[in-house]
């Protein structure tokens, strides 16, 4: 009598915690997305973080966040234990939930609390995957109080990334790493991130032309030149500049636009949640960064049908392609960004086929099922 296979058994859907900053900028919104994609997917995802993630304002059964609480204890209103609150929240959230591994995006606080937590859910295992975003690198990770823990965060990481070639050149060589690190890049979602019919709105009227930004105002945004270049563009073209972000940059911002008298020309919209409906009202992006490991946001405008004027620093020259889906420059060459901004508010054809061009790119290279793919065969790897 033969004797009858073992019946398989399903597979849970993999239960997935993210940790991420909260805040505007292209780490939370990356780790947003992924977790929204992730659920779509089928798996569980659970939101560790001080608030609800920047861009995680709908509804899914799927996704779950665990606020970290720093309970009100006299010494801590003066020295907050974050990393410590973080990794007791990533240990309880894990056995509670019997997590399959944490995704963290950023180094520091996040990848030492997760090697905290694994530590503390001993003898069950949690994979730790690291995603390094850029700042945690070429600034955090700089500082020499920062380094050795930074370095230490990374080698202890089940699987490491980083969002662009650039990026994991520049760990490898400042932090002597001797891991691997594999590219992923960022993504975006072409269907939500489209061009849309140009239309009067608050903006500016219908015929003048919009140059836009979006940042989180620090300095290596490098504002100040960003306004230097729109004063100079104005002796020459009628355009608007719409700023959108919030940060420590954006008081000297303002008053900078004043004292160049173009602040009648200069509409500063603070942090917005609905970019998708933003950018493509731009006739440019401009984005003149002195450090930027990848750019989303250029990114988004690129797949939102809009050239993209920017720094030839960092990683922006592995999105944004030189002549053909806009124009990359040394971020304080005034003369050259002010330049290519005009040639492309003065010449609709070339700024239409630049514009087409860019959402091919956008489409063709960094599109969202790919990066994802990519992720879960990360995930998977981990936890095996």
């Amino acid at each position: 009598m033969s004797k009858r296979s073992p019946r398989r058994r399903a597979r849970r859907p993999r239960k997935v915690g993210i940790a991420c900053y909260p805040t505007f900028g292209g780490s939370g919104i990356v780790a947003t997305e992924l977790g929204s994609q992730l659920a779509q997917r089928g798996y569980e995802v659970h939101f560790v973080s001080l608030s609800l993630p920047y861009r995680q304002n709908h509804f899914s059964q799927k996704v779950f966040f665990h606020e970290v609480v720093i309970q009100p204890y006299p010494l801590f209103q003066t020295y907050s234990p974050l990393s410590l609150a973080l990794a007791a929240k990533m240990c309880e959230v894990a056995e509670h939930y019997d997590l399959d591994l944490m995704h963290v995006h950023y180094v520091l606080p996040f990848a030492a609390s997760a090697y905290l937590a694994r530590e503390l859910v001993k003898p069950r295992r949690l994979p730790v995957v690291t995603t390094l975003h850029g700042t945690d690198i070429t600034i955090v990770g700089q500082q020499p109080e920062f380094t050795r823990l930074t370095r230490f965060s990374i080698e202890s990481s089940d699987k490491v990334t980083a969002v662009s070639k650039f990026l994991r050149k520049r760990t490898i060589e400042s932090l002597d790493i001797r891991r691997p690190i594999e590219v992923v890049y960022n993504f975006v979602d072409t269907a939500r991130f489209a061009p849309r019919k140009r239309r009067a709105s608050v903006l500016a009227p219908s015929d003048v032309p919009v140059v836009m930004h979006a940042s989180n105002f620090r300095q290596v945004k490098n504002i100040e030149t960003l306004v230097q270049v729109f004063a100079r563009l104005r002796k020459h073209v009628a355009c608007q500049l719409v700023l959108i972000g919030d940060g420590p940059e954006k008081a000297h911002a303002e008053n900078l636009c004043r004292e160049l008298k173009v602040e009648r020309h200069a509409l500063f919209l603070g942090s917005q949640n609905l970019m998708e409906e933003l950018l493509p009202l731009a006739d440019v992006f401009f984005l003149p960064s002195r450090q930027e490991s990848f750019g989303l946001v250029a990114l988004e405008a690129m797949s939102a049908g809009v050239p993209v004027v920017a720094s030839n620093i960092g990683g922006l020259p592995e999105v944004v392609e030189d002549g053909v889906t806009g124009f990359l420059h040394d971020p304080d060459d005034e003369v050259a960004l002010s330049a290519s901004i005009e040639k492309l508010l003065g010449n609709r054809r070339l700024r239409e086929r630049m514009g087409r061009a860019a959402r091919r790119h956008a489409k063709q290279r960094f599109d969202i099922d790919d990066a994802v793919d990519r992720y879960q065969a990360v995930y998977e790897s981990a936890i095996r």
